[in-house]
């Protein structure tokens, strides 16, 4: 049984069919000063339902490589950006 990552992520951009794009923040310890600063990635996910709009607070699952730039779907909707 593999362990597959999770990521949890805002909604940037709803471009393409069945695609969307999060910005995932982590926060880690500057090496010289010893400050907290964030640091972000964009992941593309698969979103297979079209369910997804801009705002809204996921959570991807990692998975075989679905195209040149997707490894992760969604898991589950956290948070809609109306909420």
């Amino acid at each position: 049984m593999t362990h597959k990552r999770e990521i949890q992520g805002i909604v940037v951009t709803k471009a393409g069919d069945k695609t969307a794009t999060i910005v995932v923040e982590r926060r880690v310890m500057h090496p010289r000063y010893h400050k907290t600063v964030k640091r972000f990635k964009k992941y593309q996910i698969h979103d297979e339902n079209n369910q997804l709009s801009v705002g809204d607070e996921v959570v991807a699952i990692e998975c075989r490589p679905i195209s040149k730039s997707k490894s992760f779907r969604l898991k589950t909707l956290v948070k809609g950006a109306n909420a």
